[in-house]
């Protein structure tokens, strides 16, 4: 696969702006990764907050990752889980769970930066009608790595000797790397696509990635950070089966989103406790 280079677009969640890389019209997925949304950076002034209203998912599991603020989730399951910088939310739909994400209101009382990565995994084929459940990782129990060339965070898989704690469904990796000007960093995951997305900074692979860019490549990739930077790399080995994806779900089976769809327009799936707004089907 030559490599390829993606640009972010707008967009905009419960009033929010973002910028959205994945899916995209040249590439619907990396390895069983099918969305990636860059929230912010937004400077938030008190009163302001996010506020993303219930709304559902199958097929998928979403993973939130932040650098800056913090979001209040709450689910059809019951939980309810304040994540801060550094942790990971991931929430795993399986047949169907509803969440919001919101700013609490204790965090609207002063004005704050709200920045991170809103991101979904498409489910194996036999786990996409899995029990929903939900779990955190504090910022705590991230491994970090000090490198010559900087600092690295394993998000989710391995690298090298070191393994994530993050329970994750199939062969994937995400890596959060800060990084020095003229680092140097090799990476080899066989049988993997990457995704080597610059949130700040630049960096050259086999093309040169300005922030808001994602290059796309397989297995191996040496990249070099030309000036001080953030980069994210996510990826993992493709699913063998097409996903479709409509709105917030994602299956393997066309039909099963159009069930999705009619339970979620009859308000047939679970609730959220104590939310009684909700996102309608667009």
């Amino acid at each position: 696969m030559e490599s390829l280079l993606l640009t972010g677009r707008a967009g905009d969640i419960g009033h929010f702006q973002v910028q959205r890389i994945l899916p995209s019209r040249k590439k619907r997925m990396v390895g069983p990764f099918i969305f990636l949304d860059q929230m912010g950076p937004t400077e938030l002034n008190a009163g302001q907050g996010l506020d993303v209203l219930p709304h559902p998912h199958i097929g998928l599991s979403t993973l939130t990752y932040l650098f800056e603020g913090s979001i209040l989730h709450r689910d059809s399951l019951g939980n309810e889980q304040q994540i801060e910088p550094g942790a990971v939310n991931w929430m795993t739909a399986g047949r169907g769970i509803v969440h919001s994400e919101r700013s609490s209101q204790e965090s609207r009382s002063a004005m704050r930066t709200l920045h991170g990565l809103q991101i979904w995994v498409a489910l194996p084929v036999e786990q996409e009608e899995t029990e929903p459940s939900f779990d955190h990782y504090p910022a705590a129990s991230i491994p970090e790595i000090n490198l010559p060339s900087g600092r690295l965070r394993l998000v989710a898989g391995k690298y090298a000797d070191h393994v994530s704690p993050v329970r994750v469904s199939s062969k994937l990796v995400m890596l959060d790397f800060q990084l020095k000007a003229d680092a140097t960093i090799s990476l080899s995951y066989p049988g993997f696509e990457l995704g080597l997305y610059a949130v700040s900074g630049r960096f050259e692979s086999e093309q040169t990635i300005e922030s808001g860019q994602m290059l796309i490549t397989e297995t191996d990739a040496r990249i070099k950070a030309l000036n001080p930077g953030r980069l994210i790399v996510l990826g993992g080995v493709p699913l063998p089966e097409v996903r479709h994806i409509d709105w917030n779900f994602v299956s393997s089976r066309k039909e099963r989103i159009a069930e999705a769809i009619d339970l979620w327009q009859k308000q047939q799936f679970p609730r959220v406790r104590g939310e009684t707004e909700f996102v309608p089907y667009p």
